[in-house]
Parts: C-alpha cells; structure tokens; sequence
C-alpha cells in the first residue's frame, strides 16, 4: 500500500473521526457516529482505498528523488 492521503488530509480525518467517536460514545449522536473509526483509520494509516480506484493523491510529490 502507497500513501495516498497527506499532511491536512490526514489531520482533518483524525480530528473529524475522533470528534465521530466521541460524539457517538457520548450519545450526543446515534449509533451512526461511530462510522468516525472508517477517517480516523484511514488518518492513521495514510491510505485510503477509495483514493486508490479513484487515483486521489494528497500526497506532496518529492523532487530529486
């Protein structure tokens, strides 16, 4: 698996997924909350299976590599 989600992308996910989890723990929100694991695992990871069919990169390029 190749990296494919980067840098704000990444930290968007955790916070999104977290902020998800915790909601649902909470009972602010239904049991739906808890598809916030589906961003936070992809955050960690850095690899998004969606991005990968769809050929999504959020990745910075390295140059003189």
């Amino acid at each position: 698996m190749t990296r494919n989600v980067g840098g704000i992308d990444r930290i968007l996910r955790i916070v999104i997924g977290l902020a998800l989890i915790i909601a649902a723990a909470t009972g602010a929100v239904g049991v739906w909350g808890w598809i916030g694991v589906v961003p936070l695992a992809t955050g960690l990871i850095g690899w998004c299976p969606p991005y990968a069919i769809f050929g999504i990169n959020t990745c910075k390029t390295r140059t003189g590599e």
